[in-house]
């Protein structure tokens, strides 16, 4: 393919830009919906129930088209360890939004591919070129304009973001060990119902009755959301590489300012706006880079 030739797009990419785009809008929904429970049910009940609908609703559907078989892995403690992991990305998720706008709270966790470059780096010993590191900086630069420490409008609940960041880009740097190897339905199965299970182990702790029948739909939307917006990235990564689609996750970005606002009446101010911009900018930078310096590889020999 010569230099002045556009990259043809393949319609199976499209159609996993479509599915990641849609997963952002089930997610964003997913946030606002916690949000807004967090006043009424307590962060762990909510957390149970997000993963047991999502858990159940999973094995009901994989299980009569793949059988038992789908449970086979060969990395049970490494799948266990996946799912600790984005038990405890939930879990900060949850308290977040509890204190946090939606659109900023994002935008925050959005830098979670940059910080997967670090560990990339200095773990898996990986080659990371200055422009990359510039993105990655820009990035973290991007985050520090959201939050502001020492500004008068600094809240410590600020930092809990940053929480979810470090549990959820181990969870990612361990996906993409396991993904070489491991079935992602399989994956998605145990993520689910280890979750599940810890949760259920506090869950006699924080019970409590909820006498409202919305609150219940609430609930229900929130595992409806999640269960949709994961098979949809399974479908998508099934599709088109992640290099392809990992720019498109930052439309989530805006599907959680338009939810914030819409329920929240929440508009960001300039400098979290400023921020916002920035790591959407670098993150999809970052993707960008990853397709060009796989796209040589990729193109077919000349004859």
């Amino acid at each position: 393919m010569s230099a002045g030739q556009a990259w043809p797009v393949a319609p199976n990419a499209l159609a996993g830009i479509a599915l990641v785009v849609a997963a952002g809008a089930c997610f964003s929904v997913l946030d606002t919906t916690t949000k807004y429970v967090s006043a009424w049910v307590p962060l762990l009940m909510a957390l149970w129930f997000r993963y047991a609908f999502q858990a159940v609703a999973t094995t009901l559907i994989v299980l009569p088209l793949r059988g038992i078989r789908v449970l086979r892995t060969r990395h049970l403690p490494f799948q266990c360890l996946r799912g600790v992991l984005l038990l405890t990305s939930s879990l900060f998720s949850f308290a977040s939004l509890k204190y946090m706008p939606v659109g900023e709270f994002t935008a925050i966790v959005m830098i979670s591919p940059l910080v997967v470059t670090v560990l990339a780096a200095t773990v898996l010993k990986e080659k990371v070129s200055p422009l990359r590191w510039l993105l990655v900086a820009g990035g973290f630069a991007g985050t520090l304009v959201i939050i502001r420490p020492g500004a008068s409008t600094f809240n410590w609940a600020a930092l809990l973001p940053l929480g979810l960041v470090a549990s959820n880009s181990w969870f990612q740097v361990l996906t993409s060990k396991l993904a070489r190897t491991e079935d992602p339905v399989t994956m998605h199965l145990y993520t689910g119902w280890v979750g599940t299970l810890l949760a259920t182990l506090a869950l006699p702790f924080v019970w409590t009755q909820l006498g409202a029948s919305w609150l219940w739909l609430a609930l229900c939307l929130m595992g409806v959301m999640a269960t949709i917006g994961h098979f949809m990235l399974i479908l998508a990564y099934q599709r088109a590489p992640a290099a392809t689609l990992t720019p498109y996750l930052y439309t989530q970005i805006g599907f959680a300012m338009l939810c914030g606002w819409l329920v929240f009446q929440h508009v960001p101010d300039r400098w979290s706006l400023v921020g916002m911009l920035t790591i959407a900018v670098c993150g999809a930078g970052g993707a960008w880079l990853t397709v060009r310096e796989r796209r040589p590889a990729l193109e077919p020999a000349a004859a």
